[in-house]
């Protein structure tokens, strides 16, 4: 009754005050009338001069009872309703809102008609309508993509000299892919199927151009050529109905294609961007990396989306967060961070965390969600009624209006709180024989079989990569949800409850850390380090046990009958399905190529160098050319786990470290902050070597790491106890850290060479006559491979002889010629290796149309073999890497 009664007071006076206008100004009790108020730039794109809120709200008074109203509204449509203005509106808009407000009006009259008491005169006009729009709309997917413009004239289409629009190339995810429920529902009521074939394409693209390795998509796509704009990934703004939509398109339309398409992004959303309760946008061709640190009110829809899937138990905890935000702020901000403070502080009378809480009641019949919608209506007569309707907040902190009241207020949030307290005798009608679309409009599931123009199957696309075990066609029987057990959802709800109050204050999004002593939500793999015993607690209390391999690996085994209960084997099986996903993400990434370590100072002058394992964070030595050259400092304490003790000797040094006790990143910090120039990190696994183990890559610690400046280099322990070697035997050892070796005639370029190393070593002399005659210079057998002939070759040794792995590259300043002979100096050297034992170079990037040339080999070894299967086009490498400082410009601009 008191949903009713607020919406008798939201609805009469939009239509005293501002009808025909297309929204209610509460605050001055007048209409918004597009071109007569100051624009508001993208959010008018919604107002066409078509009485809006009138007709987003028609349904909503069916279902609400209001038979009478809804015959007098709909008449008042007919009647008054232009579609023809030369105004230009948001497609996006105008499809949920008043394409879908007629659909709905219609589904509602058809069978308002069929009971035999309302409606009796009504012949289908709504629908007339609806198609006469839908004509409108069509010349916005003039495009080669099939993603329509964003923005079309409801008089002159797109291209015309007065439309005012089709200049442009973006468009959301959600704005191409929210299309399929109202313009498939058009093709079925009308028996016209190119409604549906245009947004079926649209969806079909968006498909094609997901993210293949995470099975993401961005949130901006370039509508004429596919290539993604902004490519961060969520469950919010940009993206959130597009999933949505795959998941209902299948509900309405039994295509299986839509089914097979939301499982396979639901696995990728529930391993990359939820870590419960949060759900943190990520980068699609990093999804390991979060991009940024804050979620939109939008994401709220999610859990509802969730229900629908079948998947309680996130869908619970993810609204119970987005509760207790709201509890302290009384709304839902427009954006919030991770510790729950304000981000932006509007709230529009948004519904979406009213929709997932009646589908959370629909599904638990938790009494709980009952005092949450409660909450919500206290909250609205509290702080957002106004004499002339419901005024949208301008900062949830302050409590101060804002002179808006938009239509999705009308006709949703009221459907959704009428609904979740309603019982059966309060409806008219079944609401189960209905599917909401985005906008809570309602198309009869009747649908699904009615003009079917299209075939069930979309043969053109193939799931190569699915997992049938994704896919649940049934919906889940509520008894095994909830076993015997009306506790369920309040178990889960519980180490939830004051997540937002005992946030912590520095902004980490671990939701455990912030839970103070309380029960901690499940661990996660991201999460998980080898050396706390905390973690290791944990793991004991799900059933895991941990087992340490010889290489310096960890192998998890899970036990379910250890587990301390039911509900922890649960979370030990979620963890361990998320570490082996965790690993195989990591397998996939894209390997950056082996770095160098070349020993520059007496007695070895560049002769040895180490095949070094490359970071995902710190100096790109790629595009540093120079690298960076220092002398070594071993740090105190040696894991680098803590802050420096002994600065002073690392400073304006390249550090060494031990592998182990903490993440790589966390070690890079302390040593930059001791003043160190750069770091190489020593493999703890005695024995382990390049020779015999594939290359190994340091990742980030899965925050930000654009801190990092210095370059960060992992030898194994073979090749690390040769530098450790030297210090004790000669003390000052000078390195240089590279993306390939350099020519020693480079390194000791422009420096005075004393006599006595000319001396002690005849090789210097050649060396030496190189530097003085580069201009000129020819190369012969004991120069390394040319240019022309190796972009980066590696060659390690396969077993026995010499102490390094030899990387050979020339230095761009010294021409080569093709038919020079590839044979490294470490081949040359007397204290190197003969030509048996040393192996070959070999490309690690080869150009996408050369071939490398035959070198000079005998024996290859296992490693070299491995590096083989890897070979990636520099193009393709280079591209790699813009793309992460696209990524990283974009946080930035975001963040701003």
């Amino acid at each position: 009754n008191q949903v009713l009664e607020m919406f008798d007071h939201a609805y009469s006076n939009y239509m005293e005050h501002a009808y025909p206008a297309d929204e209610l100004m509460p605050l001055t009790c007048r209409g918004r009338v597009r071109g007569q108020e100051p624009s508001r730039g993208d959010v008018d794109d919604a107002l066409g001069k078509f009485s809006l809120t009138l007709i987003d709200t028609l349904d909503t008074l069916v279902v609400l009872n209001k038979t009478k109203e809804f015959e007098e509204a709909v008449k008042k449509v007919i009647k008054d309703v232009n579609l023809d203005n030369d105004i230009v509106v948001s497609v996006f808009e105008t499809n949920i809102r008043v394409l879908g407000g007629l659909l709905g009006g219609h589904s509602v009259a058809i069978m308002l008609k069929e009971k035999g008491e309302y409606m009796q005169w009504y012949n289908g006009e709504l629908l007339h309508m609806a198609k006469e729009l839908g004509y409108k709309l069509l010349p916005a997917f003039n495009t080669t993509s099939g993603l329509p413009y964003p923005r079309v004239n409801l008089k002159f289409g797109v291209r015309h000299p007065e439309a005012r629009t089709g200049t442009e190339t973006d468009t959301c995810t959600a704005c191409a892919g929210t299309l399929i429920l109202e313009f498939a529902a058009l093709s079925r009521f009308t028996g016209t199927s190119i409604f549906e074939e245009y947004a079926r394409k649209a969806l079909d693209f968006i498909w094609e151009k997901r993210q293949r390795s995470s099975n993401l998509v961005g949130v901006t796509i370039n509508i004429h050529t596919g290539d993604w704009v902004r490519k961060d990934s969520g469950v919010g703004a940009g993206i959130d109905s597009y999933y949505e939509y795959l998941l209902k398109a299948y509900v309405l339309l039994g295509d299986d294609s839509f089914l097979e398409r939301f499982n396979t992004h639901y696995d990728a959303i529930m391993r990359y961007i939820s870590q419960p309760p949060l759900l943190l946008d990520v980068h699609i061709h990093k999804p390991m990396l979060n991009a940024r640190t804050w979620m939109d009110s939008l994401l709220a829809f999610f859990p509802g989306l969730q229900v629908l899937k079948g998947d309680i138990r996130p869908a619970i905890e993810t609204h119970e967060m987005l509760y207790q935000v709201i509890k302290k702020h009384n709304f839902l901000p427009e954006a919030f961070t991770t510790d729950f403070r304000v981000h932006w502080a509007q709230h529009p009378l948004r519904p979406e965390f009213a929709e997932s809480t009646y589908f959370l009641y629909k599904a638990t019949g938790d009494p709980y969600y009952l005092e949450v919608g409660k909450t919500l209506i206290e909250n609205l007569n509290k702080y957002a009624r106004v004499p002339c309707g419901f005024a949208a907040m301008k900062d949830v902190r302050t409590g101060s209006h804002e002179d808006r009241m938009d239509s999705f207020f009308l006709a949703e949030m009221f459907k959704y709180l009428y609904l979740l307290f309603a019982d059966k005798d309060d409806m008219i009608f079944d609401i189960e024989d209905y599917i909401f679309t985005t906008e809570a409009h309602l198309l009869p599931l009747w649908l699904s079989t009615t003009n079917q123009t299209i075939s069930k199957k979309n043969t053109s696309t193939e799931y190569t990569e699915l997992d049938d075990s994704n896919f649940d066609w049934t919906c889940p029987n509520t008894q095994i949800l909830f076993p015997n057990d009306p506790m369920f959802a309040q178990s889960i709800r519980e180490p939830l409850k004051n997540v937002v109050d005992k946030s912590c204050p520095r902004g980490i999004a671990r939701a455990e850390e912030s839970l103070g002593s309380g029960p901690k939500p499940p661990l996660r793999a991201r999460d998980f380090m080898a050396s706390n015993p905390e973690h290791l607690e944990i793991l004991k209390k799900m059933g895991v046990s941990l087992i340490h391999l010889k290489d310096g690996r960890v192998q998890l085994v899970q036990h379910a009958v250890q587990a301390a209960s039911s509900l922890d084997a649960e979370d030990g099986l979620r963890f361990m399905q998320e570490m082996i996903e965790l690993s195989s993400q990591q397998q996939k990434e894209q390997q950056l190529p082996p770095r160098a370590v070349q020993i520059v100072s007496h007695p070895f002058f560049g002769r040895v160098v180490l095949t070094a394992g490359p970071a995902q964070f710190g100096m790109d030595l790629s595009k540093h050319k120079a690298g960076t050259r220092g002398f070594v400092a071993t740090i105190k304490p040696y894991n680098g786990c803590s802050e420096i003790t002994n600065p002073e000797a690392v400073k304006e040094k390249i550090a060494l470290m031990q592998r182990g006790q903490c993440m790589f990143a966390e070690k890079a910090r302390n040593i930059q902050k001791a003043g160190a120039i750069g770091g190489i990190v020593i493999d703890d696994n005695e024995g382990s070597s390049s020779d015999t183990a594939p290359l190994f890559q340091m990742a980030g610690d899965g925050k930000n790491t654009d801190d990092i400046t210095i370059p960060m280099l992992f030898l194994f322990n073979k090749e690390g106890n040769i530098i450790l070697d030297a210090i004790r035997e000669y003390e000052a050892v000078e390195v240089l850290l590279s993306d390939k070796a350099k020519d020693r005639a480079t390194i000791f370029k422009g420096k005075m060479i004393p006599n006595y190393i000319i001396d002690s070593n005849l090789e210097m002399e050649n060396m030496d006559q190189k530097s003085s005659e580069n201009d000129s210079h020819k190369p012969n057998s004991e120069e390394v491979p040319s240019e022309s002939q190796d972009t980066g070759a590696v060659s390690e040794e396969p077993e026995g002889g010499g102490e390094s792995s030899a990387v050979g590259d020339p230095d761009p300043l010294f021409p080569a010629s093709a038919d020079s002979a590839s044979v490294s100096r470490a081949e040359q050297d007397p204290h190197a290796p003969g030509p048996a034992e040393a192996g070959a170079p070999e490309p690690a990037c080869t150009p996408e149309n050369s071939q490398p040339q035959e070198q000079n080999t005998q024996t290859e070894s296992n490693s070299k073999a491995h590096w083989d299967s890897k070979v990636q086009p520099m193009e393709s490498i280079l591209a790699d890497w813009n793309e992460d400082i696209e990524a990283f410009e974009m946080m930035e601009k975001d963040e701003l």
